[in-house]
């Protein structure tokens, strides 16, 4: 397994009180003056897809068997429904969604979460949806007239208890899901993530989704086709959970804890007044403090953390330090008068992103 570090939230009964959305409803956290919430740091990928729709081979059983292999601490398989990958032949059927879901809970152990999940073909210019954490298939989309696919969708999904949806490479086979329209308490609550990067960087996407309101956290996936699964590929998302179960990283995406990277073990830790990253905060001063830990356990000078900033509305850089090192500590202090959220996005030496170039991308810390 990856290596795992343990992630202290401290809450204090002076700072703020946790908000998180959760399917439309917002779930209050009592502050505690003593009771620390301790986190791991689980990675994995959200994305990957079998022969069971449009990969070259392999079945679910293959891709969970060889993750564990790979030593990742949990993956989805995603293969994909809908009308148009049907018609061609490369959408998967009712008896393999059901073979997956079997695989899934076949492969699931203290060590390792298998995900079932699909991805969802809304239309062309449109985009696709990874929806986790659901038994059934979604419904016939052919069905309905484009004007009104993504509300339908979105509506439909938030509808479905446990349900997660993620917004997917979201400027291939779309335009930015038309800008992140149709927002509400209840489709915001269902849809928990959007990725930052698939093949290529989308954190402009990410920006805009988040400048329309959307409550989404960044993942970074391989969106594998190839029977390479976690193996083939350095990007994780990294999910922050109290133990390693189902339940548990299904909440850390609905709750929006957790970051996206384009290396396999990097480790980030984001606070804002002690709010951990994915947090809303209900008592805001005009100022407030960040706190940023990042470390590299590799310790060697080509991974080394080169740049942190802090990014807030419409992608701004609010704060910035330059380091070279594999261990980064920084504290400081932030104004929030004009700003709705912080996210935290490192630079590294590394050539994972074709030389030096940004590497990590967290969940914002919302200022309410």
């Amino acid at each position: 397994m990856l290596r795992r570090t343990l992630y202290t939230l401290l809450v204090l009964a002076t700072a703020c009180v946790m908000v998180w959305p959760m399917f439309g409803v917002q779930t209050s956290v009592e502050a505690k003056s003593t009771e620390p919430t301790i986190y791991s740091m689980y990675f994995g990928d959200l994305h990957t897809h079998t022969a069971y729709s449009d990969a070259w081979e392999g079945t679910p059983w293959d891709a969970y068997a060889a993750a564990i292999d790979a030593g990742a601490d949990f993956m989805a398989v995603t293969d994909h429904v809908g009308f148009w990958h049907a018609y061609q032949g490369l959408a998967m059927d009712e008896e393999e969604w059901a073979d997956t879901l079997l695989a899934a809970d076949h492969f699931t152990s203290e060590d390792f979460v298998a995900m079932a999940g699909y991805e969802a073909w809304l239309l062309a210019k449109l985009g696709e949806v990874n929806v986790y954490n659901i038994d059934q298939l979604p419904p016939q989309e052919q069905l309905k007239v484009r004007s009104e696919r993504l509300p339908d969708f979105y509506e439909w999904l938030a509808q479905q208890t446990g349900a997660i949806g993620q917004f997917n490479h979201p400027l291939y086979m779309s335009k930015d899901f038309e800008n992140y329209a149709y927002l509400s308490e209840s489709r915001d609550g269902a849809m928990s993530a959007i990725e930052v990067y698939n093949a290529e960087n989308y954190e402009a996407s990410y920006i805009k989704a988040l400048d329309a309101g959307w409550h989404v956290m960044p993942t970074a996936n391989s969106d594998t086709h190839n029977p390479d699964w976690i193996s083939g590929s350095e990007v994780r998302t990294v999910l922050l959970a109290p133990s390693l179960t189902p339940d548990n990283l299904y909440d850390a995406i609905r709750q929006n804890r957790g970051y996206g990277t384009l290396d396999k073990n990097l480790e980030v830790y984001f606070a804002v007044d002690g709010a951990v990253m994915g947090s809303t905060l209900t008592t805001v001063t005009s100022t407030c403090t960040a706190t940023i830990h990042i470390e590299d356990p590799d310790g060697v000078a080509s991974d080394a953390i080169t740049l942190v900033e802090i990014v807030s509305d419409e992608g701004i850089v609010v704060a910035s330090m330059s380091a070279d090192s594999t261990v980064v500590d920084w504290t400081v202090t932030l104004d929030t008068e004009s700003a709705s959220y912080y996210y935290l996005r490192v630079t590294t030496a590394s050539a994972l992103s074709g030389g030096e170039g940004v590497t990590a991308w967290t969940a914002p810390v919302w200022t309410g």
